[in-house]
């Protein structure tokens, strides 16, 4: 039976991830998300059912627009295979199967998966944009403020614990006010501290940290091999703003997720 609800999950991980390659389309767009139907970005065609089934409908449409051929990107296929495994790896490592389904665990997993379509998104747009979309950064606050409230609420957690967090929120939504009000923009740097914030409370300390540290390696590593290949093509001045074209967001949430599952892993398994 626990095969039947795995399968279940990567399926419902596999429809989640179709919805991030929608939202991840729209949202900077500035275009509906839930009423519009979808349709294919080169030839506007309504996109029928059959076009629509996460992982099978790329397998089966060769990759292709059914309606005018013109080639779908292999994201929406690699983005709904890895969400659908995500979700399956962190139900598993959070023990949820049939024998110990109770309400409890089912609110836990709910939120799970919430948050991972925080960071799923908020990863996805930095990838396309290197951009913090300023309402999937609100969406976070308040998926955070939920989770908080049902912590102290069902599971009785101590409320003591967030407060510097909730702080730290409204101090940074401040900030970004003012940045967006003088000038006109979304700040980067605000996005990726809220993304930070809303890390901490769903993850902990100690993943966050963990993801920090990983993220700080990899654009580490980035900006050496960058280097390398400005020596190797013996280029001379080189742009001293590399560092500003770097998706910190898409780094962050990728190492967040990484990490997310390593310590779940070794509770599962070690402790």
């Amino acid at each position: 039976m626990n095969i039947v609800l795995y399968i279940l999950i990567f399926i419902m991980g596999s429809v989640f991830g179709s919805f991030f390659t929608l939202a991840i389309y729209r949202i900077p767009k500035k275009q509906d998300i839930i009423h519009t139907h979808s349709y294919c970005p080169n030839c506007n065609h309504k996109l029928k059912f059959l076009d629509l089934i996460p992982v099978f409908s790329y397998i089966f449409l060769l990759g292709k627009c059914r309606y005018c051929k013109e080639k779908i990107r292999p994201r929406y296929f690699i983005i709904e295979i890895l969400s659908g495994f995500t979700f399956v790896i962190i139900a598993y490592l959070m023990n949820i199967n049939m024998d110990n389904l109770n309400p409890i665990l089912l609110a836990e997993g709910a939120f799970m998966a919430l948050y991972l379509c925080f960071i799923f998104i908020m990863a996805g747009i930095d990838a396309e944009n290197r951009k913090i979309e300023k309402s999937i950064s609100m969406y976070g606050v308040l998926l955070s403020i939920a989770y908080i409230i049902y912590l102290c609420v069902v599971e009785k957690d101590s409320i003591y614990r967030y407060i510097i967090y909730l702080v730290f929120y409204v101090i940074i939504l401040i900030l970004d006010t003012v940045t967006l009000k003088k000038y006109a923009k979304n700040s980067y740097v605000n996005g990726i501290i809220l993304t930070v914030l809303t890390m901490v409370i769903f993850t902990g300390e100690y993943v966050v940290i963990n993801t920090i540290i990983m993220t700080a390696l990899v654009v580490a590593i980035n900006l050496l091999m960058h280097k390398i290949e400005n020596i190797r093509k013996r280029v001379r001045r080189e742009k001293k703003d590399y560092g500003k074209n770097i998706d910190y967001g898409f780094i962050l949430g990728m190492s967040n997720i990484l990490n997310l599952i390593f310590v779940l892993s070794w509770y599962k398994f070690f402790i």
